[in-house]
């Protein structure tokens, strides 16, 4: 296999490996006979679909050759290992934050923080735009769907 198709090719088959794996966990979840047609399974398989469909994409792509260098790649810039921090910063207190503090305010330290990663130093703009946005998730999955996403002290309120 040649070298320059090699490494692509199995990036792009470990994308359909890990919609399968998608499609498993899936087939997991257990679902209660309540629901109709669409449960809580439809986005997870929606998204195993879309993995799989997207992988196999780019499977024929890299054995065609046309997944490689382009002219832009030429012009790269050196990666920014600050932005990278602020967004490794946000997953990190997302998932460690959302038990002890809610979905609400663990999602807008997520939010705010990939915001810095994205070059924001707006502070107070990007909080009141992750709260709402948080407010909004939560509201729709916890009182629209029934589906417990974590409560916490702001969630208690409402």
């Amino acid at each position: 296999m040649n070298p320059r198709v090699k490494g692509p090719a199995l990036v792009s088959a470990g994308v359909v490996f890990f919609g399968l794996i998608v499609f498993h966990q899936t087939t997991q979840i257990p679902v209660s006979p309540l629901y109709s047609k669409v449960g809580p399974t439809i986005f997870p398989y929606l998204v195993a679909g879309g993995l799989c469909l997207l992988g196999l994409a780019l499977v024929v792509q890299a054995w065609r050759g046309e997944w490689g260098e382009t002219d832009a790649d030429s012009e790269r810039e050196p990666a920014d290992w600050r932005s990278l921090g602020w967004l490794v910063l946000g997953l990190v207190l997302n998932v460690a934050l959302i038990d002890l503090l809610g979905f609400i305010i663990a999602s807008t330290l997520l939010f705010v923080c990939t915001a810095r990663a994205f070059g924001s130093r707006q502070w107070l703009r990007d909080i009141g735009i992750a709260v709402a946005l948080a407010l909004l998730a939560y509201l729709g999955f916890a009182k629209l769907l029934g589906i417990s996403i974590g409560a916490g002290i702001l969630e208690g309120l409402l």
